[in-house]
């Protein structure tokens, strides 16, 4: 993946009245959820715009912090098909992190809330990755009309391994066949879609039949 770096500027007043305050200044109030799990009770000392979340069972927690982003500074990492390693500096402080749920507006789409992960280069994450087919599918020069059913696949690994697009070779597609989840491996990443799951296929056309019933 591509690295793409952005500041923030670290927030305490996390009430409804300042969020419509940062909204009007073009600012974008977001969160970055810790990568590492904390045992709880938590001996060590939070920043102000930090918070520390319980998670089930109450022995664990993550380190929650709050930040706010420019309209302006997001726009090529939201406004895109790519996906990007985010190189995240709030205040000084870098950490990578990839974008994980945007929340928008119901009526103008303007972006309300951003919430970011923390990665590591040894903890696995989970992304959306673009899918790419290439080549000249058998079923295609037969005649048939190729579909793609999934445009992106849902892969776990280092985030340092996964890459910009999975790039799918369709050349011995055949006429009527389909391409599951389950056919497909990539070294370094797990499909964490059904198996079964058809990514795109090739369709039979009218004209395909026709040709195909003279055959026959």
């Amino acid at each position: 993946m591509k690295t793409f770096q952005l500041n923030g500027t670290a927030r305490t007043d996390l009430g409804k009245k300042a969020v419509k305050g940062l909204r009007k200044q073009n600012l974008i109030p977001a969160v970055l959820n810790g990568g590492e799990l904390v045992d709880l009770p938590y001996n060590g000392t939070l920043k102000p715009c930090e918070k520390l979340v319980e998670l089930t069972g109450g022995k664990k927690g993550i380190i929650v912090t709050d930040f706010t982003v420019t309209k302006d500074s997001v726009r090529k990492l939201v406004y895109t098909p790519d996906i990007f390693a985010v190189e995240l500096n709030i205040d000084g402080e870098k950490k990578m992190a990839v974008l994980k749920d945007l929340q928008f507006h119901p009526v103008t789409d303007a972006i309300l809330h951003m919430d970011f992960l923390e990665v590591t280069d040894k903890k696995p994450v989970v992304m959306d990755v673009p899918v790419q087919l290439e080549g000249h599918s058998e079923g295609v020069r037969a005649g048939g009309k190729l579909s793609l059913s999934m445009r992106k696949l849902k892969v776990k690994a280092l985030y340092t391994n996964i890459p910009e697009r999975l790039v799918i070779n369709i050349d011995n597609l055949g006429l009527g066949k389909t391409l599951q989840v389950g056919d497909l491996h990539f070294e370094g990443l797990e499909l964490m879609n059904a198996k079964n799951a058809v990514v795109c296929a090739v369709n039979l056309t009218r004209a395909a039949r026709g040709a195909q019933a003279k055959q026959d």
